[in-house]
């Protein structure tokens, strides 16, 4: 929540907006038909994408919540992610 406050004050005019899964980021080099893939779960909620769009445009930012991809860069017996899971975390911060 933080970061969303310090981006509003340097973009006041401008809202972080939630990517579809249809959105390009997720069909370029590796493919995530269902968007920002959930790596690791901590309370149920859905992974979000979120980003400027400015003039049709995403700038600036790529904003992930819910989804931890750095759990996934970790060592597997850390949080005992499949490997799956950790390759998709590897892929989608690529």
């Amino acid at each position: 929540m933080y970061l969303r406050k310090e981006l509003e004050k340097v973009f006041p005019d401008i809202d972080l907006i939630e990517l579809p899964s249809s959105h390009k980021i997720f069909n370029q080099t590796y493919k995530f038909p269902d968007g920002l893939p959930k790596i690791h779960e901590h309370n149920g909620n859905p992974s979000q994408a979120l980003a400027i769009i400015n003039n049709g445009r995403l700038i600036l930012c790529l904003y992930t919540f819910e989804s931890d991809l750095s759990d996934g860069w970790e060592d597997a017996e850390v949080h005992n992610d499949s490997f799956e899971t950790r390759q998709n975390a590897l892929k989608d911060g690529s």
